[in-house]
């Protein structure tokens, strides 16, 4: 099989999976728009461990990684095979790449994998493994993690980073629990969301990683960055780094569910 572009998609709430919306829309059409791959590799912004690790297991479970929402989310299962071989090969690769990787047998799909799987390839029939996030080793480390991936990957493998473009959580859920549909999106996320997109678009790498001293409004728009890191990874494993953005909108007043496919 011919090698695939990596991707970035902000994976937004829980809740995309049953509500429906642009989001919903939106990756249910991605999966259209790329060959079906043979495996995916999802780096999720919901698995985070001191040093790099992938996830072997065999039947992985689907973990409901979250509290407060409706019941129906708990019910549901994304049966998808694990894809042990492939994350057996992207820990060599890592390991070799001087990024000593751990296999995890018992890591299931968190919601960042498995929201965004189930809207894209409801089938379930695609082997699916995750690959952890090191956010206390921040984003030059995590490029590095795409390029040791890319090569062990080239075979029909998709290499998806999920995570969010902008991730104020507390600002998110007062405008989720404010009852106001579509609040307006504040200054500081739009100014964020269009400086990363001309970064991307430029393939400017250098100042992405260094986006905390120059991105406007940075630690607003993430006072974490574990789900921003995953973006870093998908630039890592791109043979271009500038980047195609394939969805911009916002959720919920400040939340980017920007997407981009680097080709």
């Amino acid at each position: 099989m011919a090698s695939m572009p990596s991707v970035f998609i902000s994976h937004g709430p829980p809740t995309t999976v049953v509500d429906g919306g642009p989001t919903a829309a939106f990756l249910a059409q991605l999966s259209r728009e790329l060959d079906k791959p043979r495996a995916i590799l999802c780096i999720s912004a919901h698995w985070e461990t001191a040093a790099p690790a992938v996830s072997t297991a065999v039947n992985p479970q689907t973990i409901c990684d979250f509290y407060g929402f409706p019941d129906a989310l708990y019910e549901i299962s994304y049966p998808a095979p694990g894809a042990r071989d492939v994350a057996v090969q992207a820990a060599s690769a890592l390991t070799a790449a001087g990024l000593a990787c751990a296999c995890e047998p018992g890591q299931g799909l968190d919601h960042g994998t498995w929201v965004p799987l189930a809207l894209m390839y409801p089938a379930a029939d695609i082997p699916v493994a995750q690959v952890a996030i090191q956010p206390e080793l921040g984003p030059a480390h995590h490029v590095e993690i795409g390029k040791a991936l890319a090569p062990p990957c080239e075979d029909g493998i998709l290499i998806l980073g999920s995570g969010n473009i902008t991730h104020n959580l507390g600002d998110a859920l007062a405008h989720m629990r404010s009852g106001n549909p579509i609040p307006p999106t504040p200054e500081w996320a739009s100014a964020f969301d269009d400086w990363v997109a001309a970064r991307i678009a430029s393939g400017d790498v250098d100042a992405l990683v260094d986006y905390l001293q120059q991105a406007p409004h940075a630690i607003t728009v993430h006072p974490r960055d574990d789900h921003f890191l995953p973006l870093f990874t998908a630039i890592g494993a791109a043979e271009d780094p500038r980047g195609r953005q394939c969805h911009a909108k916002f959720m919920f007043g400040s939340l980017s569910q920007a997407a981009y496919i680097f080709d």
